[in-house]
Protein backbone atom coordinates (compact mmCIF):
# COMPACT_ATOMS: atom_id res chain seq x y z
CA UNK A 1 0.00 0.00 0.00
CA UNK A 2 1.02 3.36 -1.49
CA UNK A 3 0.54 5.90 2.05
CA UNK A 4 -0.51 9.60 0.99
CA UNK A 5 1.88 12.31 1.56
CA UNK A 6 1.26 13.77 4.84
CA UNK A 7 -0.03 17.43 2.71
CA UNK A 8 -3.02 15.93 1.04
CA UNK A 9 -5.98 16.04 3.01
CA UNK A 10 -7.84 13.00 2.61
CA UNK A 11 -11.46 14.99 3.63
CA UNK A 12 -13.52 18.40 3.31
CA UNK A 13 -15.57 19.74 6.01
CA UNK A 14 -17.55 22.38 5.54
CA UNK A 15 -17.64 25.22 8.06
CA UNK A 16 -20.98 26.80 6.46
CA UNK A 17 -23.52 26.20 4.91
CA UNK A 18 -24.29 27.12 1.18
CA UNK A 19 -26.16 29.93 0.43
CA UNK A 20 -29.92 29.65 -0.60
CA UNK A 21 -30.63 29.74 -3.81
CA UNK A 22 -33.22 32.45 -4.26
CA UNK A 23 -36.69 31.19 -5.18
CA UNK A 24 -38.52 30.44 -8.67
CA UNK A 25 -39.53 33.90 -10.20
CA UNK A 26 -42.90 32.66 -10.10
CA UNK A 27 -43.55 32.27 -6.51
CA UNK A 28 -42.62 35.49 -5.16
CA UNK A 29 -43.52 39.06 -5.81
CA UNK A 30 -45.61 40.55 -7.54
CA UNK A 31 -45.84 38.00 -10.20
CA UNK A 32 -46.45 35.49 -7.13
CA UNK A 33 -49.12 37.39 -5.73
CA UNK A 34 -50.55 37.34 -9.71
CA UNK A 35 -50.79 33.81 -10.34
CA UNK A 36 -52.37 33.33 -7.19
CA UNK A 37 -55.14 35.80 -7.62
CA UNK A 38 -56.13 36.55 -11.19
CA UNK A 39 -54.55 33.61 -13.04
CA UNK A 40 -54.82 30.43 -10.76
CA UNK A 41 -56.81 28.85 -13.34
CA UNK A 42 -57.90 28.70 -16.83
CA UNK A 43 -61.07 30.40 -15.67
CA UNK A 44 -59.70 32.85 -13.36
CA UNK A 45 -57.75 33.91 -16.36
CA UNK A 46 -60.14 34.34 -18.73
CA UNK A 47 -62.14 36.60 -16.41
CA UNK A 48 -59.25 38.56 -15.58
CA UNK A 49 -58.17 39.33 -19.04
CA UNK A 50 -62.45 39.88 -19.66
CA UNK A 51 -62.19 42.42 -16.83
CA UNK A 52 -59.58 44.38 -17.86
CA UNK A 53 -60.73 44.46 -21.65
CA UNK A 54 -63.81 46.35 -19.89
CA UNK A 55 -61.22 48.57 -18.18
CA UNK A 56 -59.87 49.61 -20.90
CA UNK A 57 -62.28 50.50 -22.71
CA UNK A 58 -64.31 52.02 -19.82
CA UNK A 59 -62.11 54.12 -17.82
CA UNK A 60 -60.10 56.13 -20.15
CA UNK A 61 -63.54 57.93 -21.55
CA UNK A 62 -65.00 57.76 -18.04
CA UNK A 63 -61.39 59.89 -16.77
CA UNK A 64 -61.65 61.95 -20.03
CA UNK A 65 -65.22 62.79 -18.90
CA UNK A 66 -64.19 63.65 -15.57
CA UNK A 67 -61.28 65.63 -16.07
CA UNK A 68 -60.25 66.44 -19.44
CA UNK A 69 -63.18 67.22 -20.83
CA UNK A 70 -64.89 68.59 -17.69
CA UNK A 71 -65.66 72.11 -17.05
CA UNK A 72 -64.15 73.24 -14.32
CA UNK A 73 -64.91 77.22 -13.80
CA UNK A 74 -67.66 78.98 -15.34
CA UNK A 75 -70.74 81.44 -13.89
CA UNK A 76 -73.58 79.60 -15.41
CA UNK A 77 -74.12 76.97 -17.28
CA UNK A 78 -74.09 78.44 -20.96
CA UNK A 79 -70.14 77.18 -21.16
CA UNK A 80 -71.53 73.81 -20.06
CA UNK A 81 -73.79 73.58 -22.38
CA UNK A 82 -71.25 74.62 -25.54
CA UNK A 83 -68.57 71.55 -23.81
CA UNK A 84 -71.27 68.80 -23.71
CA UNK A 85 -68.44 66.00 -23.63
CA UNK A 86 -67.38 66.48 -20.25
CA UNK A 87 -69.00 66.76 -16.78
CA UNK A 88 -69.72 70.20 -15.17
CA UNK A 89 -67.94 70.51 -12.06
CA UNK A 90 -68.83 74.71 -12.23
CA UNK A 91 -72.18 73.51 -11.30
CA UNK A 92 -71.47 71.45 -8.06
CA UNK A 93 -68.70 74.25 -6.94
CA UNK A 94 -71.68 77.16 -7.71
CA UNK A 95 -73.70 75.25 -5.67
CA UNK A 96 -71.77 73.58 -2.98
CA UNK A 97 -73.40 76.02 0.27
CA UNK A 98 -76.97 74.98 -1.00
CA UNK A 99 -75.88 70.95 -1.29
CA UNK A 100 -74.67 71.47 2.55
CA UNK A 101 -77.06 73.44 4.25
CA UNK A 102 -79.74 73.01 1.83
CA UNK A 103 -81.84 76.41 2.39
CA UNK A 104 -80.82 76.73 6.07
CA UNK A 105 -79.62 80.58 7.26
CA UNK A 106 -76.70 81.79 5.53
CA UNK A 107 -75.31 83.88 8.60
CA UNK A 108 -76.23 80.60 10.69
CA UNK A 109 -74.44 78.01 8.94
CA UNK A 110 -71.69 77.78 11.53
CA UNK A 111 -73.95 76.08 13.55
CA UNK A 112 -74.22 73.32 11.33
CA UNK A 113 -70.05 73.48 11.28
CA UNK A 114 -69.54 73.17 14.81
CA UNK A 115 -72.41 70.67 14.97
CA UNK A 116 -70.40 68.37 12.55
CA UNK A 117 -66.81 69.29 14.17
CA UNK A 118 -67.62 68.32 17.49
CA UNK A 119 -69.83 65.11 15.91
CA UNK A 120 -66.64 64.19 14.23
CA UNK A 121 -63.78 64.64 16.75
CA UNK A 122 -66.45 62.29 19.15
CA UNK A 123 -66.93 59.62 16.63
CA UNK A 124 -63.32 59.48 16.22
CA UNK A 125 -62.60 59.27 20.00
CA UNK A 126 -64.70 56.36 19.92
CA UNK A 127 -63.64 54.32 17.11
CA UNK A 128 -60.08 55.17 17.81
CA UNK A 129 -58.64 51.88 19.58
CA UNK A 130 -56.04 53.47 21.44
CA UNK A 131 -57.97 56.50 22.60
CA UNK A 132 -58.04 56.72 26.48
CA UNK A 133 -61.24 57.30 28.20
CA UNK A 134 -63.41 56.06 25.63
CA UNK A 135 -66.42 55.95 28.41
CA UNK A 136 -66.14 59.18 28.98
CA UNK A 137 -66.53 59.71 24.99
CA UNK A 138 -69.21 57.38 24.84
CA UNK A 139 -71.15 59.70 27.68
CA UNK A 140 -70.54 62.30 25.67
CA UNK A 141 -71.80 60.89 22.18
CA UNK A 142 -74.62 59.47 23.44
CA UNK A 143 -76.19 62.11 25.69
CA UNK A 144 -74.13 65.14 25.69
CA UNK A 145 -73.88 65.68 22.38
CA UNK A 146 -77.82 65.01 20.72
CA UNK A 147 -78.91 68.18 23.24
CA UNK A 148 -76.04 70.36 22.19
CA UNK A 149 -77.19 69.33 18.55
CA UNK A 150 -80.82 70.34 19.20
CA UNK A 151 -79.47 73.72 20.72
CA UNK A 152 -77.38 74.35 17.61
CA UNK A 153 -79.31 73.53 15.19
CA UNK A 154 -82.82 73.75 16.08
CA UNK A 155 -82.02 77.62 17.93
CA UNK A 156 -82.55 78.52 21.99
CA UNK A 157 -83.44 82.15 21.74
CA UNK A 158 -82.25 82.47 25.40
CA UNK A 159 -79.01 81.85 24.10
CA UNK A 160 -79.15 84.05 21.25
CA UNK A 161 -79.63 81.24 18.89
CA UNK A 162 -83.00 82.39 16.82
CA UNK A 163 -84.70 79.17 15.87
CA UNK A 164 -84.80 77.62 12.05
CA UNK A 165 -87.20 75.71 11.25
CA UNK A 166 -86.89 72.31 9.78
CA UNK A 167 -88.53 73.25 7.18
CA UNK A 168 -85.09 74.67 5.90
CA UNK A 169 -82.85 71.91 6.83
CA UNK A 170 -81.64 70.25 4.07
CA UNK A 171 -78.24 69.27 2.05
CA UNK A 172 -75.07 67.10 3.46
CA UNK A 173 -76.01 67.20 6.57
CA UNK A 174 -79.99 66.42 6.68
CA UNK A 175 -78.60 63.07 5.03
CA UNK A 176 -75.45 62.50 7.84
CA UNK A 177 -78.19 63.36 10.65
CA UNK A 178 -80.24 60.48 9.42
CA UNK A 179 -77.91 58.05 9.27
CA UNK A 180 -76.12 58.98 12.54
CA UNK A 181 -79.49 58.40 14.30
CA UNK A 182 -80.66 55.47 12.50
CA UNK A 183 -77.30 53.64 12.84
CA UNK A 184 -77.05 54.76 16.64
CA UNK A 185 -80.60 53.76 17.79
CA UNK A 186 -81.28 50.89 15.65
CA UNK A 187 -78.45 48.75 17.31
CA UNK A 188 -79.48 49.01 20.29
CA UNK A 189 -82.73 48.50 19.85
CA UNK A 190 -81.93 46.09 17.82
CA UNK A 191 -80.72 44.34 20.49
CA UNK A 192 -83.59 44.41 23.01
CA UNK A 193 -85.46 42.94 19.99
CA UNK A 194 -83.36 40.00 19.11
CA UNK A 195 -83.22 39.45 23.12
CA UNK A 196 -86.64 39.15 23.26
CA UNK A 197 -87.46 36.65 20.41
CA UNK A 198 -85.13 34.76 22.11
CA UNK A 199 -87.24 35.56 25.57
CA UNK A 200 -88.97 32.69 27.21
CA UNK A 201 -92.12 34.75 28.22
CA UNK A 202 -94.46 33.89 25.45
CA UNK A 203 -96.19 37.45 25.39
CA UNK A 204 -92.33 38.79 24.85
CA UNK A 205 -91.33 36.91 22.12
CA UNK A 206 -94.80 36.65 20.20
CA UNK A 207 -94.62 40.97 20.36
CA UNK A 208 -90.93 40.75 19.36
CA UNK A 209 -91.39 38.06 16.65
CA UNK A 210 -94.46 39.88 15.12
CA UNK A 211 -92.45 43.04 14.70
CA UNK A 212 -89.47 41.89 13.29
CA UNK A 213 -91.50 40.29 10.69
CA UNK A 214 -93.80 42.76 10.06
CA UNK A 215 -91.44 45.45 9.73
CA UNK A 216 -89.24 43.15 7.41
CA UNK A 217 -92.41 42.30 5.29
CA UNK A 218 -92.95 45.91 4.19
CA UNK A 219 -90.76 48.03 2.12
CA UNK A 220 -88.62 50.95 4.25
CA UNK A 221 -90.45 53.67 1.48
CA UNK A 222 -94.08 52.56 3.41
CA UNK A 223 -92.02 52.51 6.92
CA UNK A 224 -91.18 56.25 5.99
CA UNK A 225 -95.02 57.11 4.71
CA UNK A 226 -96.39 55.58 7.67
CA UNK A 227 -94.30 57.46 10.51
CA UNK A 228 -95.02 60.54 8.59
CA UNK A 229 -98.64 60.25 7.95
CA UNK A 230 -99.97 57.44 10.29
CA UNK A 231 -97.87 58.77 13.49
CA UNK A 232 -99.48 62.00 14.12
CA UNK A 233 -103.56 60.02 14.12
CA UNK A 234 -102.28 58.36 17.15
CA UNK A 235 -101.18 60.88 19.52
CA UNK A 236 -102.92 64.48 20.58
CA UNK A 237 -102.44 67.21 18.51
CA UNK A 238 -100.12 68.87 21.18
CA UNK A 239 -97.51 65.83 20.92
CA UNK A 240 -97.32 65.62 17.03
CA UNK A 241 -93.65 64.80 16.39
CA UNK A 242 -91.51 67.63 14.13
CA UNK A 243 -91.43 66.71 10.06
CA UNK A 244 -87.44 65.86 10.79
CA UNK A 245 -88.45 63.63 13.67
CA UNK A 246 -90.96 61.19 12.27
CA UNK A 247 -88.96 60.34 9.04
CA UNK A 248 -86.21 59.19 11.58
CA UNK A 249 -88.38 57.34 13.55
CA UNK A 250 -89.36 55.62 10.95
CA UNK A 251 -85.44 54.96 10.11
CA UNK A 252 -84.57 53.68 13.20
CA UNK A 253 -87.80 51.40 13.59
CA UNK A 254 -86.72 49.75 10.19
CA UNK A 255 -83.46 49.54 11.02
CA UNK A 256 -83.75 47.51 13.79
CA UNK A 257 -85.65 44.92 12.90
CA UNK A 258 -83.11 43.91 10.55
CA UNK A 259 -80.29 44.70 13.38
CA UNK A 260 -82.14 42.34 15.51
CA UNK A 261 -81.85 39.15 13.11
CA UNK A 262 -78.56 40.18 12.68
CA UNK A 263 -77.61 40.07 16.38
CA UNK A 264 -79.97 37.30 16.92
CA UNK A 265 -77.94 35.32 14.75
CA UNK A 266 -74.70 35.72 16.91
CA UNK A 267 -76.68 34.97 20.01
CA UNK A 268 -77.68 31.39 18.54
CA UNK A 269 -73.37 31.12 17.07
CA UNK A 270 -72.63 31.08 21.06
CA UNK A 271 -72.00 27.90 22.80
CA UNK A 272 -74.47 27.28 25.57
CA UNK A 273 -71.23 26.54 27.89
CA UNK A 274 -70.86 30.44 28.26
CA UNK A 275 -74.51 30.62 29.78
CA UNK A 276 -73.49 28.05 31.79
CA UNK A 277 -70.49 29.15 32.81
CA UNK A 278 -71.64 32.93 33.12
CA UNK A 279 -74.73 31.53 35.78
CA UNK A 280 -72.30 29.07 37.55
CA UNK A 281 -70.29 32.47 38.30
CA UNK A 282 -73.68 33.80 40.01
CA UNK A 283 -74.13 36.86 37.24
CA UNK A 284 -78.16 37.80 36.77
CA UNK A 285 -79.44 38.10 33.51
CA UNK A 286 -78.44 41.21 32.57
CA UNK A 287 -74.70 41.17 33.74
CA UNK A 288 -74.35 37.53 31.90
CA UNK A 289 -76.04 39.76 28.65
CA UNK A 290 -73.82 42.76 29.50
CA UNK A 291 -70.56 41.36 29.91
CA UNK A 292 -70.57 37.71 28.69
CA UNK A 293 -72.57 36.60 25.86
CA UNK A 294 -73.57 39.83 23.93
CA UNK A 295 -69.61 41.29 23.68
CA UNK A 296 -69.05 38.06 22.05
CA UNK A 297 -72.49 37.77 19.70
CA UNK A 298 -71.47 41.05 19.09
CA UNK A 299 -68.50 40.80 17.08
CA UNK A 300 -69.04 37.48 15.24
CA UNK A 301 -71.47 39.83 13.30
CA UNK A 302 -69.56 42.78 12.69
CA UNK A 303 -69.77 42.03 9.10
CA UNK A 304 -73.72 41.92 9.03
CA UNK A 305 -74.19 44.99 11.17
CA UNK A 306 -71.90 47.10 9.34
CA UNK A 307 -73.56 45.75 6.26
CA UNK A 308 -76.52 46.80 7.07
CA UNK A 309 -75.22 50.35 8.25
CA UNK A 310 -73.67 50.85 4.51
CA UNK A 311 -77.74 49.87 3.63
CA UNK A 312 -79.24 52.07 6.05
CA UNK A 313 -76.24 54.95 5.13
CA UNK A 314 -77.64 54.66 1.36
CA UNK A 315 -81.33 54.17 2.03
CA UNK A 316 -81.51 57.59 3.74
CA UNK A 317 -81.72 59.16 -0.15
CA UNK A 318 -85.63 58.08 0.31
CA UNK A 319 -86.74 60.14 2.75
CA UNK A 320 -86.59 62.80 0.36
CA UNK A 321 -90.64 61.20 -0.61
CA UNK A 322 -91.97 62.66 2.53
CA UNK A 323 -90.31 65.54 1.87
CA UNK A 324 -87.35 65.89 3.47
CA UNK A 325 -84.89 68.00 1.58
CA UNK A 326 -81.71 65.76 1.46
CA UNK A 327 -78.77 65.36 -0.42
CA UNK A 328 -79.84 64.03 -3.27
CA UNK A 329 -83.06 65.92 -2.99
CA UNK A 330 -80.78 69.27 -2.94
CA UNK A 331 -78.91 67.87 -5.87
CA UNK A 332 -82.83 67.37 -8.17
CA UNK A 333 -83.45 70.54 -7.19
CA UNK A 334 -80.41 72.79 -8.18
CA UNK A 335 -80.42 70.74 -11.42
CA UNK A 336 -83.82 72.58 -11.86
CA UNK A 337 -82.27 76.08 -11.59
CA UNK A 338 -82.83 77.64 -15.16
CA UNK A 339 -79.48 79.41 -15.34
CA UNK A 340 -77.69 75.53 -15.33
CA UNK A 341 -80.22 73.97 -17.27
CA UNK A 342 -77.97 71.54 -19.42
CA UNK A 343 -77.64 67.73 -20.59
CA UNK A 344 -74.59 67.51 -18.47
CA UNK A 345 -75.82 69.00 -15.39
CA UNK A 346 -77.61 65.99 -14.06
CA UNK A 347 -75.06 63.30 -14.73
CA UNK A 348 -72.51 65.59 -12.95
CA UNK A 349 -74.88 65.99 -10.18
CA UNK A 350 -75.44 62.16 -9.89
CA UNK A 351 -71.69 61.65 -10.10
CA UNK A 352 -70.93 63.73 -7.29
CA UNK A 353 -73.53 61.89 -5.28
CA UNK A 354 -71.82 58.46 -6.06
CA UNK A 355 -68.60 60.00 -5.16
CA UNK A 356 -70.10 60.87 -1.65
CA UNK A 357 -71.93 57.64 -0.77
CA UNK A 358 -68.69 55.70 -2.01
CA UNK A 359 -66.55 57.40 0.23
CA UNK A 360 -68.29 56.73 3.43
CA UNK A 361 -69.48 53.49 2.61
CA UNK A 362 -66.23 52.67 1.86
CA UNK A 363 -65.01 54.15 4.94
CA UNK A 364 -67.12 52.19 7.08
CA UNK A 365 -66.08 48.49 5.26
CA UNK A 366 -62.61 49.72 5.75
CA UNK A 367 -63.05 49.95 9.54
CA UNK A 368 -64.77 47.03 10.03
CA UNK A 369 -62.28 44.68 8.21
CA UNK A 370 -59.65 46.51 10.20
CA UNK A 371 -61.52 45.62 13.59
CA UNK A 372 -62.13 42.30 12.15
CA UNK A 373 -58.48 41.58 11.75
CA UNK A 374 -57.88 43.19 15.45
CA UNK A 375 -59.97 41.31 17.11
CA UNK A 376 -59.08 38.02 15.35
CA UNK A 377 -55.17 38.54 16.45
CA UNK A 378 -56.18 39.41 20.22
CA UNK A 379 -58.51 36.01 19.79
CA UNK A 380 -55.20 33.94 18.73
CA UNK A 381 -52.73 35.51 21.23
Amino acid sequence: MIDAPAHVPLAYLRAAPEPALPAPIFSRGALAWMRENLFSSWISGALTLILLALCLWLIPPLVAWATIDAVWSAPDGALCRAHQDGACWAFIAKKMDYFRYGSYPQSERWRVDLTEIVGAILIVWLLWPRARRRDIGAGLFFVGFPILAFVLLRGAPPLGLPVVDTVLWGGIFVSLLTALVGIVFSLPLGVLLALGRRSSLPVVRLASVIYIEFVRGVPFITVLFMANFMLPLFLPEDWTPDRLLRPLIGTVLFAAAYMAEEVRGGLQSINKGQFEGAMALGLNFSRMMGLVILPQALTLVIPGIVNNFIGLFKDTTLVSVVGLLDFLATIENAAKDTAWIGPTIAPTGYAFAALFYFVFCFAMSRYQAFMERRLAAGRRR
